[in-house]
């Protein structure tokens, strides 16, 4: 791995993404689910806009005008890939809210080999990565209409993720992060401890579940997959719109906006868990934040122990919350950044044990293949034992990492 000379450490990236190749379900699945289950065409696009935070994508039929592009299909779904799904490597005034093929993405998208030599690039030894299809948390299965084929569909991810994805050509160095059947917590508990008895230690989860039609965390509906979590040391690693609602200030408000203010559901959603109790009930559980950044986390904090301390009489929460919020934090929560200089500087409110490092490859956000650069520009101020911790230590505490920061498979 080219090291550039730096003594800036190997990053373990919390918060990559994986775009899936086309025959993860076609492959694992029955014979009698081949039409049905996921997979990819290529069709011209008829529409596509982004606005107020919903993505809208119209497939056009065979002959119709139009780019063309690799969509995925699953029932009446219609899922084009986009530029976005993948931009690095691309000029970013190039970057277009377009759809594209698998020929026109990076190979690191898609392909170990080609993701391992694009992480050496970018001075990544690690990397957790969160779904494309599925969307961030699975959601795309719990909205269809057949449960029996969602269930297996995500079965076949998580067997795509640990065996392929993270299996042995990638030599330890991707972390694999599995999916649950969100609409049943009890099936969703067998999910994680299948996964955490061949070595997984991250599962994904909507930060906002009632966006997603489910229950709140306010609710007992979840704590059967809670329990597994906590029983199994399985982090709840909830990625900014996974929600499938993505924060914005009106219809037509610009992508722009949107992408401004994208900490504001992680932001929601931390408050839901700190006034819970679940953390209380469940104490080995912990969660993290993907993509939400950390600057905003020190006043949620501060507001939340006082609403605790002087309202949790009629704010309803006093039977259930018997600590303060921002100690429930230090336990219980990580914040995840790739670019936050003013949280950096912040650090001390936040807290140094509760923040992890991301690249965000291949998304347009992504500082890939300058992450060692921001990190170094933006924690020189540091102690070298501080960016240790914030770069991988935290990381493989975490995710139960060896001591050198890789996955170690099925124990």
């Amino acid at each position: 791995m080219d090291t550039h000379a730096s003594t800036f450490p190997l990053i373990i990236s919390v918060d990559d993404h994986t775009v899936e190749p086309a025959g993860v379900w076609q492959d694992r699945l029955p014979a009698r689910y081949r039409d049905t289950a996921p997979h990819v065409v290529r069709a011209p696009l008829k529409e596509m806009t982004f606005l107020g935070g919903r993505f809208r994508p119209v497939m056009g039929e065979p002959g119709d005008e139009g780019p063309l592009g690799d969509w995925w299909v699953y029932g009446d779904l219609r899922r084009p890939l986009t530029r976005l799904d993948t931009a690095v490597g691309v000029d970013r005034d190039e970057v277009r809210l377009e759809v594209i093929t698998y020929e026109q993405m990076r190979p690191g998208s898609y392909d170990v080999p080609a993701r391992l030599a694009d992480m050496d690039v970018n001075h990544v030894q690690s990397a957790l990565c969160f779904p494309t299809f599925p969307r961030f948390c699975g959601q795309t299965f719990t909205e269809a209409r057949d449960r029996e084929l969602a269930l297996l569909c995500v079965r076949a991810y998580n067997d795509w993720m640990v065996e392929e994805w993270c299996g042995p050509q990638a030599r330890g160095r991707l972390i694999p992060l599995t999916l649950i059947p969100l609409w049943d917590p009890e099936l969703a508990a067998a999910e994680v401890r299948r996964n955490a008895a061949r070595g997984v230690r991250a599962v994904a989860f909507s930060e906002i579940p009632p966006h997603l039609g489910l229950p709140s965390v306010h609710t007992d509906a979840w704590d059967p997959f809670l329990a597994a979590c906590d029983e199994t040391g399985t982090v709840v690693a909830m990625h900014i719109g996974s929600s499938s609602r993505m924060p914005s200030t009106s219809a037509d408000a610009p992508p722009a906006v949107g992408s401004v203010i994208t900490f504001a559901n992680c932001c929601f959603s931390m408050v839901d868990w700190l006034m819970s109790g679940k953390f209380e009930r469940f104490p080995n559980l912990r969660v993290m934040y993907a993509e939400g950044q950390i600057g905003w986390i020190p006043y949620i904090l501060e507001r939340a122990d006082v609403v605790w301390e002087e309202n949790r009489g009629w704010g309803g929460v006093a039977d259930k919350v018997t600590r303060p919020p921002s100690e429930l934090f230090a336990d219980h929560v990580y914040g995840c950044f790739f670019d936050d200089a003013f949280g950096l500087r912040n650090l001390d409110s936040i807290g140094l044990g509760n923040v992890l490092y991301e690249t965000d490859y291949p998304h347009s956000d992504s500082t890939w293949p300058k992450s060692r650069e921001v990190g170094e520009a933006q924690m020189g101020h540091l102690p070298a034992d501080v960016v240790e911790r914030i770069v991988r230590g935290n990381a493989i505490e975490l995710l139960e990492l060896t001591s050198d920061g890789l996955w170690q498979g099925p124990a």
